[in-house]
């Protein structure tokens, strides 16, 4: 099995010493998302809801970089700065997944990086072809 590195422009840069997202084999792990517009590297406006449909969005381009889609994905993890927030998140997180959704957990967090509200990080299932 090999290991492959992701990284795409399309998505923000990596804030720390990890990867965008790893191939290794079938599967494609993706690194915890926040809600940051990957063109000003500034978080969103409009609160958990908008934060949550940024995150998504750049979970999307990860995983598209690594020949995978939001379809393939098997597993999330959501990272809560306040799980009061939970109701506005799943509403986003729904219009994402809104057939077969991957299994999922969902915590709060302390703090998220960059005072994010919500952080998504994923695991999908991709064979190669």
């Amino acid at each position: 099995m090999s290991k492959h590195i992701i990284h795409t422009d399309a998505a923000p840069a990596a804030i720390g010493p990890y990867s965008q997202a790893v191939r290794a084999g079938d599967f494609v792990f993706a690194a915890g998302q926040i809600g940051l517009d990957p063109a000003t590297g500034r978080l969103v406006e409009g609160g958990v809801a908008e934060q949550t449909r940024q995150a998504l969005r750049n979970l999307q381009a990860v995983l598209e970089a690594a020949g995978a889609s939001l379809q393939q994905v098997v597993k999330t993890t959501v990272f809560l700065q306040d799980m009061n927030d939970f109701a506005a998140m799943n509403a986003v997180y729904a219009t994402f997944f809104p057939s077969e959704p991957p299994a999922r957990a969902a915590v709060q967090a302390a703090a998220l990086p960059k005072g994010a509200l919500v952080e998504i990080e994923a695991i999908a299932y991709s064979p190669r072809t």
